[in-house]
């Protein structure tokens, strides 16, 4: 099981890391989580230069694939080479989730056609622009594709993807593992109540 996390250059640290972290906590042997990058190295929105783990254009081969935000996905949306490569992107096959403004490079690439999704406010007119649905929810998912809204909102994302691919026990597990001392409980219950509905 292979899941990327795609990280491009001006990446917000918060979308790509905490569901790198999240998605980690799973240990079996065919577990893989990457960030996956068109470039050897990213640097993010505050200086923080990444190393990738997988080439973007390897994208057909992952299982699971979560495109997280940054302050160029607008440039991003513009690029012919990296919108070619996510048009192969096949929710009949892969699951997909966007993060934020990651959520415009998927409309951008014709896969929310018909569904609605979840953005950040300053990216929300420009999904509405390229003709989807914005929610005012931290999270929404219709199939193999979700989207989430809202730079902590990456932990609802990172555990549908863990609920979908390991199930409940595994993602209460890890979400329970991250969650704040005292406060486990109730983090782990609000988390699973975000996306259940869409499991």
């Amino acid at each position: 099981m292979h899941i990327a996390i795609l990280t491009f250059d001006g990446f917000n640290e918060l979308d790509s890391l905490i569901a790198l972290g999240i998605l980690n906590r799973i240990k079996q042997p065919d577990w893989r989580v990457s960030l996956a990058a068109p470039s050897e190295t990213v640097t993010s929105m505050n200086g923080v230069t990444l190393h990738r783990q997988a080439r973007l254009d390897e994208i057909e081969s992952f299982d699971a694939v979560l495109v997280g935000s940054g302050i160029k996905t607008r440039e991003i949306a513009q690029d012919a080479a990296i919108m070619q490569v996510l048009g192969r992107l096949d929710p009949a096959r892969q699951l997909i989730g966007a993060q934020c403004s990651g959520t415009l490079l998927l409309a951008k690439a014709g896969l929310l056609n018909g569904v609605p999704g979840c953005t950040d406010l300053t990216t929300k007119p420009w999904v509405q622009e390229a003709g989807i649905e914005v929610l005012e929810q931290p999270f929404f998912a219709r199939g193999n594709l979700a989207t989430a809204g809202g730079c902590l909102a990456s932990i609802y994302l990172a555990a549908w993807a863990l609920a979908r691919l390991v199930g409940r026990d595994a993602t209460t597990e890890a979400l329970h593992y991250v969650a704040p001392v005292g406060e486990k409980d109730e983090y782990v219950a609000r988390a699973l109540g975000n996306i259940e509905p869409y499991l």
